[in-house]
C-alpha cells in the first residue's frame, strides 16, 4: 500500500484489508489490497467480502491487526446505530 502519514498509523499499516471510518450512519466502505470490496453495515458482512476474496476463517481476522486496519473510528462501529 502507499503510505502517507493517515495510512502509515499503527501496527496495521501493513494490513490487506482497511474497514475506513464510518460514514455518516450508512456504515463502512472496506477495500482489501486497495480494491473496493464493499459498504458494510456490519462484522458480518466484513467477513462476507473477506471470504468472497478468499480469505478462509474471516471471522477470526477481524481483531488481527496485521490482516485488518480499521481506520477512524472504534473497530465494530458502522455507526449505523
Amino acid at each position: 500500500m502507499n503510505g502517507g502519514a493517515a495510512e502509515d498509523e499503527g501496527a496495521g499499516a501493513a494490513a490487506p484489508v482497511v474497514v475506513h471510518r464510518p460514514t455518516g450512519g450508512h456504515g463502512r466502505r472496506v477495500s482489501i489490497r486497495a480494491q473496493a470490496a464493499g459498504l458494510a453495515h456490519s462484522d458480518a458482512d466484513v467477513i462476507e467480502f473477506l471470504r468472497r476474496a478468499g480469505l478462509p476463517d474471516a471471522e477470526e481476522l477481524l481483531d488481527d491487526p496485521r490482516w485488518v486496519r480499521w481506520q477512524g473510528g472504534r473497530p465494530h462501529d458502522y455507526g449505523t446505530d
